[in-house]
């Protein structure tokens, strides 16, 4: 998993609420336990027609949008069913963060799990981004994880809650696995002195 400290990049918006995790990566696309590919299923519904042909009005799709990473999504994005994937769709197009005014509970927690960093906003702040990309669709925005904020490109900036061991974890570039073997030293040496004490 890849560190990250800060992030600038324009915004993906995608001004639609209640977005559940099969519209995110369908069903069908659950039967992979790897990541690899899941990037095609992303949105597929919408990113494609009947006949298999790309949507053109779809926002992943339009040619401004191809290296941006950072989704701006409705309320309560990422609701529904639990599924690793969602996340891991989202990761393999290019998206490391989505900013909200809400998530799925399970979603959030497996986002963040996964290198995904889930931004909750205010709902003016929201707006706002909304707005912004109307007026500058190719205006960045920089995420800094570090001091947890989002800024704006005049300069303005808001802050963002985050778990700070989640924080810890995405700062590090580590999973929990990862962060778990990084004390194996320290583990190796608990399990040897407490053989000696037991025998």
């Amino acid at each position: 998993m890849a560190e990250f400290t800060t992030l600038t990049s324009c915004l993906v918006p995608l001004p639609i609420e209640n977005v559940d995790t099969d519209q995110i990566i369908p069903a069908r696309y659950l039967k992979v336990t790897d990541k690899e590919g899941l990037a095609e299923g992303l949105f597929f519904d919408w990113r494609y027609q009947n006949d298999g042909s790309p949507n053109p009005e779809f926002v992943l799709n339009q040619p401004a949008y191809q290296d941006a990473e950072i989704l701006l999504a409705g309320d309560t994005f990422g609701c529904g069913s639990s599924r690793e994937h969602a996340p891991w769709a989202l990761t393999g197009w290019g998206i490391r963060a989505v900013i909200s005014t809400s998530f799925g509970d399970i979603f959030r927690n497996n986002a963040l799990k996964n290198g995904l960093l889930p931004i909750i906003v205010d709902e003016e702040t929201h707006k706002l981004l909304f707005d912004l990309t109307v007026e500058a669709p190719q205006a960045e925005i920089s995420i800094d994880l570090e001091s947890m904020c989002v800024e704006f490109p005049g300069g303005q900036f808001v802050e963002f809650p985050i778990d700070p061991f989640a924080r810890k974890c995405l700062l590090e570039g580590v999973d929990q696995l990862g962060y778990i073997q990084s004390f194996e030293d320290q583990i190796s040496n608990y399990e040897k002195n407490r053989e000696i004490i037991i025998s």
